[in-house]
């Protein structure tokens, strides 16, 4: 009887601690509030792990949360070598009759339900955790901020091949923050979008080619 009341003690105040550091799991018991937006990708939740999964000829899809301003966000993530991914942070979600995004390569609208901003890339080529502007400049935020000495080779092999991989975000005001497996992979400032959604991506891919899986697992989320 005692231990069984010494279990249960302890359990309450690993939950009260969670709590009161303001940590939340996400995809715990499913996709909950959030929404599929951009392509035709698939998501589901087995056993607390998120799983992407390419559908044939699909463009760039987004699993949506949000919108949130500062926050930590960390994950596991495991992606097949022939696909990339990423996680969008303080993005935007393109409306009908939008203009093209400030910034942008080009003045052509982006098509209704389109994501766009900032992403965190998941790859296995070495950009893994630097940022990518995804659909709007179209270039690297470390080339953008000119903090390209962030990027050094630790940085550019930290993530591992074939593994699960560590990733810690944070985002405070202007200024963002990567580390995967503890190793820092982007470190700027850069203002403009001062509020947004995450998006957990899988990347299009040709007709013919995949299916191809991306997963994340221990999603933990807390408002800064």
């Amino acid at each position: 009887m005692k231990n069984r009341l010494l279990i249960s003690l302890l359990i309450a105040l690993s939950l009260t601690t969670q709590a009161e550091d303001g940590w939340q799991q996400w995809f715990k018991d499913g996709l909950g509030d959030a929404q599929i937006v951009s392509g035709s990708a698939t998501y589901k939740v087995e056993n607390g792990t998120l799983i992407g999964t390419t559908t044939d000829g699909s463009p760039n899809s987004f699993l949506m949360k949000g919108p949130f301003k500062d926050f930590e966000i960390q994950f596991e993530v495991k992606v097949d070598d022939q696909l990339n991914s990423g996680v969008q942070v303080r993005s935007h979600l393109a409306k009908e009759g939008d203009p093209a995004p400030e910034g942008s390569k080009g003045d052509k609208p982006l098509p209704a339900g389109r994501l766009f901003g900032p992403q965190c890339e998941i790859a296995v080529n070495g950009t893994a955790g630097d940022f990518y502007d995804e659909a709007r400049r179209g270039t690297w935020w470390s080339i953008l901020t000119k903090t390209e000495a962030v990027r050094s080779d630790e940085a550019k092999t930290a993530f591992k091949r074939g593994d699960w991989n560590l990733y810690r975000i944070i985002v405070r005001g202007d200024h963002y923050q990567s580390f995967v497996n503890g190793v820092k992979t982007a470190d700027f400032t850069q203002p403009g979008d001062p509020e947004g959604n995450i998006g957990f991506q899988v990347h299009g891919i040709k007709k013919g080619e995949g299916p191809y899986t991306v997963c994340w697992k221990n999603v933990k989320f807390k408002t800064l």
